[in-house]
């Protein structure tokens, strides 16, 4: 028996965490009973998600174990990234070549207007432990700023600022370019919080007019992958990946 969130996630369902939002919202039953956080399952259980019966075949879920896979996505600005949106806005998953086994899940997530680097991957594991804050893995973007943030801006940054879910700051802050009446940068974070390379500008009175992600962990946004492609990853790349959350 295996904890239900891990059972469903790999199974590819979606993340862990995704999945224990949806026991505490009360959207998931085990053999015709709300599901609660801390109940185990298998694959011969009855689970459902808003009453629709969800896929555990012991064989899927095995073959998707032994044959996990990673796709590198370049998302563009305009679509979003879940399965379904009830604004009929483009999801980054109508673009996804079918996984072998399992179903792709998204590691970690980009909003509507940010584009550059999208991971997916049919391993519910390795994604949770992708995206745990535990992990601490890095983050990194390009960044547009409207204006010429001063020095005392950027430090900052740096050092730390409070939002509205905490204190927040970035581990590298590098000036790129100057563009016009644009200041381009690079910055890397540890953490995946809703928005917070916007928000951490906007602590500081600067606002973000383009956000493009160009690597998460190991991982580089290839410069041959244009917008709206996906590419698997290489065997090499997943073992980075794997080795950048190795437990010891």
């Amino acid at each position: 028996m295996t904890r239900l969130q891990k059972l469903l996630a790999g199974a590819g369902h979606g993340s862990r965490r995704s999945i224990e939002q949806w026991i505490r919202a009360g959207r998931l039953t085990l053999n015709g009973r709300t599901a609660q956080l801390g109940d185990r399952a298998s694959a011969d259980d009855d689970i459902r998600l808003d009453g629709r019966p969800l896929e555990l075949d012991a064989t899927a879920l095995q073959a998707a174990s032994e044959h996990a896979e990673v796709l590198l996505y370049h998302k563009p600005t305009g679509e979003v990234t879940t399965r379904r949106d009830p604004q009929g806005r483009p999801t980054a998953f109508e673009h996804l070549p079918p996984a072998r086994a399992g179903r792709w899940i998204v590691i970690g997530r980009l909003d509507v207007n940010t584009s550059g680097l999208l991971l997916f991957t049919t391993d519910g594991e390795l994604a949770h432990r992708l995206m745990h804050p535990s992990s601490e893995v890095e983050r990194e973007y390009l960044v547009r700023v409207r204006g010429n943030p001063s020095r005392e801006q950027l430090r900052a940054l740096t050092e730390g600022v409070t939002l509205e879910d905490g204190p927040a700051r970035f581990d590298v802050l590098r000036t790129v370019r100057a563009e016009g009446a644009h200041h381009w940068y690079t910055v890397v974070l540890r953490e995946g919080r809703n928005r917070e390379v916007r928000r951490l500008w906007a602590a500081v009175g600067c606002e973000v007019s383009r956000l493009k992600r160009t690597r998460y962990g190991p991982i580089e946004l290839p410069a041959s992958l244009k917008a709206g492609a996906a590419r698997l990853a290489a065997p090499a790349e997943l073992a980075q990946l794997r080795a950048a959350v190795a437990r010891g």
